[in-house]
């Protein structure tokens, strides 16, 4: 829930460039992402059904609130098909570059999570990944300029997979982390972010460093392995935490795809009305009640159709009793 409910903060607050005084501010969305990447890994890691059935489930509980809110920015005119025709909207790879990725990688992390000798050895699948991905980065991947952090690049999906597995590790090796906790790790924690933060500015502002960029997805990678480790290991007191606080954050982290895929467009049009801070207040509320709105529409979706569903069932059962 926590790591959630960061992850979703992070990715919003990146987007929200010509809001804050300094877009400077307006940073920490590829965190945000691995962040996410790994809680799902985490949450995943333990798969039962058959792929056809877990797969299914997937697709139907993400592209539901996407194909929604697509619809209703078509409606209104904010989406229109003058550039790209109806499958690149609604199947793939749509205007969320988290659906195409997630969607992708799901496939993969399936067997990761199904069977119990990979689920042992997902430090030696990282490997294998992080070894095809340097082999590509060193002789296929244009190096001069720095790119390699931009979310709707190819190569980012290697990041964002090594990040499931990590999050698959943990949940793997829970007993290992939770309440574990050393002084050092929040210290190293706090250093990596300064770091990739300082790191990602240098690149941009210097494209002869262009060639070392992959330094920047390395530290990002470890920044996520300690921001990981400090929740762990402080799990305990984070329970302890006042019951509001904890529902703020259980709602966010609750509402996470709804608010990922609602902002695009409530940003882009009321940015342009109002001044720092009441542009962000007014942004943020905005988001929120939407996201909110999209959430109950799709719950009360799911529960029609699993109620259909229960029902035509029943009612072929009963039919077989009959005959």
């Amino acid at each position: 829930m926590f790591l959630r409910a960061l992850a979703t903060c992070l990715i919003t607050n990146s987007h929200y460039t010509g809001i804050y005084p300094t877009d400077i501010i307006a940073k920490g969305g590829l965190l945000g992402d691995v962040i996410f990447f790994a809680v799902s890994g985490y949450c995943l890691l333990s798969v039962k059904k058959s792929f056809p059935l877990w797969y299914g489930k997937r697709i139907w509980r993400i592209y539901l609130p996407v194909v929604l809110i697509t619809l209703v920015y078509f409606a209104f005119g904010y989406y229109t098909f003058d550039k790209t025709g109806f499958v690149w909207w609604f199947i793939y790879p749509t205007n969320y570059h988290f659906v195409a990725s997630i969607m992708l990688l799901y496939i993969p992390f399936y067997f990761v999570g199904r069977y119990e000798p990979l689920k042992k050895r997902i430090p030696l699948i990282s490997g294998i990944v992080a070894l095809a991905y340097i082999i590509l980065y060193l002789f296929f991947y244009d190096k001069s300029r720095y790119h390699i952090d931009n979310v709707n690049e190819w190569m980012i999906r290697f990041l964002f997979f090594e990040s499931m597995l990590l999050g698959g590790y943990f949940k793997y090796n829970d007993e290992r982390f939770r309440n574990k906790f050393h002084w050092y790790i929040p210290v190293i924690t706090v250093v990596l972010f300064v770091l990739c933060f300082v790191v990602k500015l240098i690149f941009s502002k210097h494209t002869v460093l262009a060639p070392f960029q992959i330094i920047s997805q390395v530290l990002t990678f470890a920044l996520l392995f300690f921001v990981f480790w400090t929740f762990a290991s402080i799990d305990k007191k984070l329970e302890r935490l006042p019951k509001v606080i904890k529902s703020c954050l259980s709602y966010l982290a609750k509402l996470t795809l709804e608010i990922y895929v609602v902002q695009y467009v409530i940003i882009a049009v009321l940015k342009k009305y109002f001044s720092f801070p009441i542009n962000w207040i007014v942004i943020t509320a905005s988001i929120l009640v939407a996201a909110t709105i999209l959430h109950y529409v799709c719950k009360l979706i799911y529960w029609g159709v699993g109620k259909l569903i229960q029902t035509i069932k029943n009612k072929l059962i009963k039919k077989e009793e009959n005959c």
